[in-house]
């Protein structure tokens, strides 16, 4: 694995995402939808389900707010929502991954159109990027919350079903098979340790330096994607200039 940290990137962004929280709450509700459409109303026998809901409850959603978005998925009433990828370049070549949920897939299209266009990025075809991009299982857990040292970590990480770990100051970052996702996560809470985060995500293979006259335009570009309300996620494939 990389020496990139996407929990660096993640714990970055976390005070503008907090205020967006009601935008959170709408896009983990359509993928809790996806995932009972998907695979049932379930969690214990709905895996993606029961990390939808773990996710939900680390963002403090309401239990009301997770009851409506099952009920939907169920079929008791709401839009029907499709699942749509889009892939692009962004300001210096970075390779750029966009999922949305989307109940109208015209509108949705020509706003993240719209979005790399205005940033000096451009929309790409299906595949042109995703190439570059791993499918993995992501567990973070920190290392305020843990006094375990990095051997014993490791070793733990690959009994619970790990591939392979990265440690930082701040973190440990496991990554999994995504199918093993759930069977690693559990495993690693019955063994005591609080988790930060756990879920599905893209890891690229490598990173593009954003050279810094490119930087304003990129993370525009960024801002403008996750603020849609259709956007349920942004991969990057981006390296950043340190800030001083």
């Amino acid at each position: 694995m990389s020496g990139h940290s996407k929990w660096h990137n993640i714990q970055g962004r976390k005070n503008a995402q907090d205020s967006k929280r009601g935008k959170i709450f709408q896009r983990i509700s359509r993928e809790i939808y996806m995932a009972v459409k998907a695979g049932g109303p379930d969690p214990s026998g709905n895996p993606q389900l029961r990390l939808m809901m773990d996710k939900a409850r680390a963002a403090n959603m309401p239990k009301d707010n997770i009851k409506r978005a099952v009920d939907k998925g169920s079929g008791v009433g709401g839009a029907a929502y499709e699942e749509i990828t889009y892939e692009g370049y962004g300001p210096g070549g970075t390779a750029i991954i966009v999922e949305a949920l989307t109940d109208n897939k015209n509108r949705t299209a020509a706003a993240i159109r719209s979005a790399f266009t205005h940033h000096g990025g451009a929309l790409g075809a299906s595949g042109s990027v995703s190439y570059m991009f791993d499918r993995k299982g992501y567990i973070v857990i920190s290392r305020e919350d843990t006094d375990t040292d990095e051997d014993t970590m490791m070793m733990d990480a690959l009994d619970a079903g790990a591939d392979d770990i990265q440690t930082s100051d701040d973190a440990f970052e496991i990554y999994t098979d995504p199918k093993s996702l759930a069977q690693v996560r559990d495993a690693l809470e019955k063994a005591g340790y609080k988790l930060a985060t756990a879920e599905l995500t893209m890891i690229p293979e490598n990173e593009t330096p954003v050279p810094e006259n490119k930087v304003p335009q990129y993370q525009g570009l960024i801002d403008e994607l996750e603020d849609n309300d259709d956007v349920s996620e942004v991969y990057e494939a981006a390296e950043l200039p340190d800030e001083d």
